[in-house]
C-alpha cells in the first residue's frame, strides 16, 4: 500500500513539474477541456474540469507520448479504477472517496479471465 500511495505521489510531482508549457482549455457543454504538454510539445494530462474541480476522464502521458496513467475524477476527487502503466507491467488501483482501497500488479503474461 505504501509503494502504491509513493508511486502516486512520484507520478503527480513529475507530472506537474513538467508543465512548463502552457495548458489548453477548451469549453465543452458544461465541462472545461484541459491539456497539459511537456516541455517538447508532447500532451502530459488531458482531462475535464466541472466547477473548478476534476471531472470525468483524466489521462497522463509521459514525454514520449506513451500513455502512463488513466482514470476517472468525481467533483475533484480519483474514483474507481484508475490504471498505471510501468515498464512491462500494469498496477490497476481502486479508490473509493479519493482513497486507495485495493492496488493489484499485473505482470506481461499474466493471465486474465472474462465472465459471460
Amino acid at each position: 500500500m505504501k509503494k502504491a500511495v509513493f508511486f502516486l505521489a512520484v507520478m503527480f510531482a513529475v507530472s506537474v513539474s513538467a508543465q512548463d508549457a502552457k495548458p489548453t482549455f477548451e469549453k465543452m457543454g458544461k465541462m472545461v477541456k484541459a491539456t497539459y504538454f511537456h516541455d517538447n510539445g508532447e500532451i502530459a494530462q488531458t482531462g475535464y474540469i466541472l466547477n473548478g474541480k476534476l471531472h470525468g476522464d483524466w489521462v497522463m502521458f509521459n514525454v514520449e507520448g506513451e500513455k502512463i496513467a488513466t482514470g476517472q475524477y468525481e467533483n475533484g476527487e480519483r474514483t474507481g479504477k484508475w490504471f498505471f502503466w510501468q515498464n512491462d507491467g500494469l498496477r490497476e488501483v481502486d479508490f473509493t472517496g479519493n482513497r486507495i482501497v485495493q492496488v493489484k500488479n499485473w505482470n506481461e503474461g499474466d493471465a486474465v479471465t472474462i465472465n459471460k
